[in-house]
């Protein structure tokens, strides 16, 4: 019955990023998840059926899912009111229980937005829950990848604004970062008169 997502990238290694972040998608099976997220990376919209992420025999899972997240994207899906009512009801306080980062960004995420004519939740519904969690809000459709970007953008700009965050990220980029600094640092200016 319920599901989530997750996406972190593997520290160290060549890869090509400034920073690397944990960054959970929770929520009910079926309201998207996994969709925003391949909608996200790649550059095609795919039908995906239910992934397995977060079925109930991976309970025992859950508290190992949350640590150490700098990132996590609340998703219900707009056609169908008991998957926003899950997020408060379950995932919020499943997030409160488990979340061992106390500064952890979130953002609450309207989904299939491009189903408008059979909306269950109303987008101030949505902004009203966003307020009462503490977190931002955005409506997004991966079918029609409207919001799904900048669900992302926004979400790790606002990780960047956390120190301690961005301090929990990689240590192998950001080692990476700082030798990058240090070899870009413009050479001392020699000045030498001639008489």
């Amino acid at each position: 019955m319920l599901g989530s997502s997750s996406s972190s990238s593997k520290e160290g290694g060549n890869n090509n990023c400034d920073y690397s972040f944990k960054i959970l998608l929770i929520g009910d099976s079926g309201v998207g998840k996994s969709s925003l997220l391949v909608t996200f990376i790649s550059n095609f919209v795919h039908d995906l059926s239910p992934t397995i992420a977060g079925q109930e025999r991976f309970g025992t899972l859950t508290s190992s899912y949350y640590r150490g997240a700098h990132g996590i994207i609340l998703v219900y899906d707009v056609t169908r009111r008991e998957t926003f009512t899950n997020l408060s009801e379950v995932w919020a306080k499943e997030v409160e229980l488990y979340s061992t980062n106390q500064e952890c960004i979130k953002v609450l995420v309207g989904n299939k937005v491009d189903r408008d004519s059979e909306r269950a939740v109303t987008q101030e519904e949505g902004m009203a829950l966003a307020q009462q969690l503490k977190c931002s809000f955005l409506e997004c459709s991966a079918r029609t990848r409207a919001n799904v970007h900048q669900c992302f953008k926004d979400l790790v700009l606002k990780i960047l604004e956390v120190p301690t965050l961005l301090e929990k990220g990689s240590t192998a980029v950001k080692k990476q970062i700082l030798q990058q600094k240090q070899v870009r640092k413009p050479p001392e200016s020699n000045t030498c008169c001639f008489q």
